[in-house]
């Protein structure tokens, strides 16, 4: 389904807060990926944006031509509970998002593998104030 469809389908969507996971999800055909999570439907998604030509403006920069919004497609991945619980199955995807093949990684840890990556120490949660171990 596009875009519109996906917020049509559920008016919770259109008004609810979302939480970006990145813009630059990248599959081995050179798709890219936007991921977020709404927070009134749970619903953690992913838009499929069309390939389209970068553009390089005079200064040097490099942007992506306005898609039509039929073209920006919409996955469903699952639903979580609240953030907290998606930032933890999904740490250290700032990493991992721009690396090769990024999808596959993502998908492997929505799916709950372990041979997506070994944990980094830096995901690891803060000890709170107070806590012993």
């Amino acid at each position: 389904m596009d875009i519109e469809e996906f917020y049509d389908q559920d008016p919770r969507r259109r008004a609810s807060e979302e939480f970006d996971f990145g813009h630059d999800w990248n599959d081995t055909e050179g798709n890219r990926f936007g991921l977020s999570w709404v927070q009134d439907t749970g619903e953690l998604y992913l838009l499929t944006e069309a390939e389209e030509s970068i553009i390089v403006d005079p200064a040097g920069d490099r942007f992506l031509p306005d898609v039509p919004e039929e073209r920006l497609t919409v996955e469903v991945l699952g639903v979580f509970a609240d953030v907290a619980t998606v930032e933890a199955r999904l740490a250290g995807w700032a990493k991992a998002m721009p690396g090769r093949d990024s999808i596959t990684w993502l998908r492997a840890r929505l799916a709950g593998d372990t041979v997506a990556t070994a944990p980094d120490p830096s995901d690891e949660p803060e000890e709170l104030p107070g806590a012993s171990g």
